[in-house]
């Protein structure tokens, strides 16, 4: 009988997380998929089959986690995971001057300390624990484009993505001790639900700031641009491909109209960038 290989997703119930687990399943793959909600647990399963296994846990409840890899591991039984792609998340906005400090806190907590938590729970699985047979398994961690092209308002969601691409960079080489490897994907704007969320935000509490009207201004941009962005469909396709490559790169960026929104704003000064950005967001010293 032919064992499926087995991955592991977190934040599936939309989006990337939705398509990816669709496309896995579609290559032959079991898929093991968080979501924080047992009626979006019910909704995958019907939509997807026998092959999607829903996980209940939030990639910030140690517990949670805890439970769902010991859930895996009793359905591999002496096997390998053959991947765990850490693509749970969330986004905080808001100007760094005014944004309260346990706002802060909490898109860290989500979006750094969850991914670690999580790969420290699924390491045995991957290929820590030597009891276990099968070829090891590769971890790929979904970044972002803004930890590296940073734009006003988003200063706490790029911290995170830019922390979790330095624990990669470290992690992956600590890994090497296992053989397992890591990659990173830095996807640019991706046409998903996010985008409806960022739209219907409550950020009323910067009205009273100088950068109300800046904020406003920015949160149309945005959402405008996310609704140009790729299809989440070519995200799953490289996740698959860092997660089968004989020899994957390091890094996947997925970026949409990649000139403008990824290699200029790498290769011109870093003042220039700034300028051109206050400018787009009326910041005029008073």
């Amino acid at each position: 009988m032919t064992r499926f290989k087995d991955v592991v997703i977190t934040g599936v119930s939309t989006g990337i997380g939705t398509e990816t687990t669709r496309f896995l399943i579609s290559k032959g793959y079991r898929v093991f998929g968080s979501v924080r909600k047992p009626t979006d647990a019910d909704r995958l399963q019907k939509e997807m089959g026998d092959r999607y296994v829903p996980l209940i846990m939030d990639v910030t409840d140690a517990d949670a986690i805890q439970r769902a890899s010991e859930k895996v591991g009793t359905l591999l039984g002496s096997n390998r995971l053959s991947g765990l792609v850490n693509n749970a998340g969330m986004v905080v906005s808001g100007p760094l001057l005014h944004l309260r400090p346990s706002e802060f806190r909490r898109q860290l907590e989500a979006n750094m300390t969850g991914p670690l938590m999580v790969t420290q729970a699924f390491a045995p699985l991957l290929g820590t624990d030597n009891k276990r047979t099968g070829p090891v398994g590769r971890i790929v961690n979904i970044g972002s484009t803004v930890a590296k092209v940073v734009p006003p308002f988003l200063g706490a969601y790029a911290a995170s993505k830019w922390g979790l691409e330095g624990m990669s960079e470290a992690l992956r080489r600590e890994l090497k001790l296992f053989g397992i490897d890591l990659v990173i994907i830095e996807p640019g704007a991706v046409n998903t639900a996010m985008y409806d969320k960022g739209e219907t935000e409550d950020l009323s509490e910067f009205k009273t700031t100088p950068y109300w009207g800046a904020i406003e201004n920015f949160r149309k941009y945005i959402v405008t641009e996310g609704r140009k962005g790729l299809p989440p469909e070519r995200l799953a396709s490289t996740v698959y491909a860092a997660l089968t490559a004989a020899k994957p790169k390091t890094r996947y960026a997925v970026v949409p109209q990649r000139l403008k929104n990824w290699t200029l704003p790498r290769l011109l000064p870093s003042r220039m960038v700034d300028d051109a950005i206050a400018k787009q967001m009326g910041f005029i010293r008073k």
